[in-house]
């Protein structure tokens, strides 16, 4: 009889995860980082708890600029800025001889990326371009804004290396 209850309670508490995997996956980004930041708190961790609290005032301070929620396009283009942000703030910090706030800046990069979604794979890039050239019909490097514009579009909503596009459409168009 024990055995029965305990396969009973199993199977519901995976049903009960599985119910909130799903409300999770469709929570807003912003709800998504509160529920991180309660999360930071009562474990104590000050520094991932700084990071998303950045993170959220970013994000609640494009919403005022725009005066409407969010699109979740607009959440990743908003995340992707600050991971480039904190890369460019480090590179600037290690010029500047301050190594300690450099490393405090590449810490909070895999923070920020962890709710960036799974970037473009070389091979997605590759189809794009080849795509967006078949597409546009175009044969000179002087449609390459075409062609980019084309890429751009096959690949929304996947974080992706903008410059490393560039060079495989001018490597494609052989200019």
């Amino acid at each position: 009889m024990e055995m029965q209850a305990g396969a009973g309670a199993g199977a519901g508490a995976t049903m009960c995860r599985e119910r909130m995997l799903q409300f999770l996956a469709n929570m807003k980004l912003i709800d998504k980082v509160q529920t991180d930041i309660v999360a930071a708190m009562k474990s104590k961790d000050e520094f991932r708890l700084s990071a998303l609290r950045m993170l959220k005032t970013a994000l609640k301070n494009k919403e005022i600029e725009k005066i409407r929620a969010l699109e979740p396009g607009e959440e990743f283009s908003l995340v992707q800025t600050l991971v480039k942000q904190r890369h460019e703030a480090a590179e600037q910090f290690e010029k500047g001889g301050r190594p300690e706030l450099a490393e405090k800046e590449r810490k909070e990069v895999p923070i920020l990326e962890s709710y960036l979604p799974a970037g473009a794979t070389d091979a997605e890039i590759d189809a794009a371009v080849a795509a967006a050239v078949a597409e546009t019909g175009a044969n000179s490097a002087k449609q390459m804004g075409a062609v980019i514009k084309a890429a751009r579009a096959k690949l929304e909503g996947k974080p992706f290396d903008g410059k490393a596009l560039s060079d495989r459409v001018k490597a494609k168009l052989g200019g």
